[in-house]
């Protein structure tokens, strides 16, 4: 018999326990906290698979939503009932072994969330889960793999793809409305609906990615799109919660997230609307929208619902990156644009030039949501490089950049939102890359410099890739050290059948 630490998850509470665990990994429930299933629950199911999520070189989340069906019913899939456990191994040290249990249960959708510490860095972990309505019922669950961070004091290569515009209706179109219809908050009609024969298991992009092997995957946003289609828009939990739902089942989301854990961003489509900011009484409002987005994605403990969605890691000694929060706290778009006017807010604007300043790491990477430099179109007014938007406080960060000599230390900034590829030089010399929309169906081609229709009239940015032809993709960031012991980051642009569009080594 081995003796490990056991902690079972209650309705977002955390209970520290002392559970005997077998070699087998089966561990039993204090009589004091038995949870009995509601009367007729279904044997859980799990076929949306786990998802890890915020791996760092020590810790990580491992989430499971149990469900009744294997396959959406009604545009759905019905969430079930149980406990499930989750047990963590060192694939190279079989002595380091974690057990934590938790309930899935109807206030957090059935999804079961725990959290693991204690990790070894630069090391791969397996997890499996057990899933049953009690104890005396369990059985095996789906499992997954990820690896650690090498963390500060190691300099082995890491990469990570980084995504956008996961259109579901889109892609596999959507009945409820006609397809001529404009619709008024995604500026944009529905296109043809993918029509290849495996549309059934997903995006395309996702199997590409899994055959890419990267380290990690980002999703900076409009991970799901609550106004497409436009009516009937996502309002309600239960509107907002089957947006998820509908994503995650597809097979090739559980194939990928089985190998590359995740980390996750907010953009518009998946926070209220498009362009949406703080303002109005327009559903959802931002208080349910920020709790369905800590109850479907792995921010943040269970227990830690008011956890900041800003955050730096130190993947490697080579490289640490830092994701920004450009929907909590921000400004309303219409007001004037000025030093009063922000998205990321005072204390943000604080933590994140803290945060640069204090860093050693050769490489930093900046990921934000929206684009810094673009450009965008000139209709829009909810971005930093947007005109009579949030300029000002781009330019400020700009100016700090440069003062603190953060422009000479390899610093670049990589985006989301915009449904294009690129990569972008500002006029002060500070380079951009976006990663463009995931699939074909939500992609364009890019706003220009010099476009009058554009935030860069006078064509002061400079753009060293462009997309030529309008295609889904990723982009894919690689940190390594080569010959002679120097690092080197490498940005490449995929297409969503992997093809590489543009490649460029810093």
């Amino acid at each position: 018999m081995k003796f490990f630490p056991v902690r079972v998850v209650l309705a977002g509470v955390v209970l520290s326990l002392v559970s005997f665990t077998s070699a087998i990994g089966q561990s039993t429930s204090p009589e004091n906290l038995v949870l009995r299933p509601p009367k007729g629950a279904h044997p859980p199911a799990a076929e949306m698979g786990l998802m890890a999520g915020e791996v760092s070189s020590s810790a990580a989340l491992v989430q499971v939503r149990l469900t009744q069906t294997d396959k959406l019913v009604d545009r759905d899939i019905k969430g079930a009932w149980g406990l499930v456990e989750f047990t963590l191994q060192s694939a190279s040290d079989s002595s380091q072994t974690f057990t934590e249990t938790a309930h899935a249960l109807s206030q957090r959708d059935y999804i079961a969330r725990v959290h693991f510490d204690r990790l070894q860095p630069n090391t791969v972990y397996r997890c499996t889960t057990r899933m049953g309505l009690d104890a005396q019922t369990m059985r095996s669950g789906p499992s997954l793999e990820f690896k650690t961070h090498p963390g500060a004091d190691l300099t082995e290569p890491v990469s990570f793809a980084v995504v956008t515009g996961m259109n579901y209706a889109k892609f596999h179109g959507d009945d409820r409305i006609d397809q001529a219809q404009h619709l008024i908050e995604n500026n944009t009609k529905l296109p043809e609906p993918y029509a290849g024969a495996d549309k059934e298991l997903g995006y395309p992009a996702l199997e590409t990615l899994l055959k890419v092997k990267p380290d990690f995957f980002v999703g900076t946003g409009d991970n799901v799109y609550y106004d497409t289609p436009d009516n009937p828009r996502a309002q309600s939990v239960t509107e907002m919660r089957q947006k998820w739902h509908e994503q995650f089942i597809q097979p090739r989301y559980g194939e990928l997230f089985a190998k590359v854990p995740t980390f996750w961003m907010v953009d518009d489509h998946d926070y209220r609307i498009d362009d949406g900011d703080n303002s109005g009484e327009i559903l959802p409002l931002p208080e349910t929208a920020r709790r369905i987005l800590m109850e479907q994605l792995p921010y943040a403990r269970n227990d830690r619902p008011a956890a900041r969605t800003y955050r730096t890691h130190r993947v490697s000694r080579d490289l640490q990156i830092w994701f920004v929060e450009n929907r909590f706290y921000r400004s309303d778009n219409a007001m004037p644009d000025g030093p009063d006017k922000t998205i990321w807010g005072k204390e943000q604007r604080q933590w994140l030039e803290r945060t640069l300043t204090s860093s050693d790491a050769p490489f930093k990477i900046l990921i934000s949501p929206t684009p810094m430099i673009g450009p965008d179109d000139l209709r829009k007014t909810d971005n930093h490089c947007d005109v009579g938007g949030f300029q000002y406080e781009r330019d400020s960060f700009f100016k700090f950049l440069k003062s603190n000599g953060l422009d000479q230390q390899n610093f670049f900034i990589v985006c989301g939102d915009r449904h294009w590829q690129y990569h972008a030089v500002d006029s002060t010399g500070i380079e951009e890359f976006s990663c463009g929309a995931l699939i074909d169906a939500n992609s364009r081609l890019a706003r220009m410099p010099g476009d009058p229709e554009g935030t860069d009239p006078d064509g002061l940015i400079k753009h060293l890739h462009k997309q030529t032809e309008r295609s889904g993709g990723f982009l894919i960031v690689r940190c390594a050290q080569g010959d002679g012991g120097k690092a080197s980051l490498v940005f490449r642009f995929h297409d969503e059948k992997g093809k590489i569009l543009y490649e460029c080594t810093k």
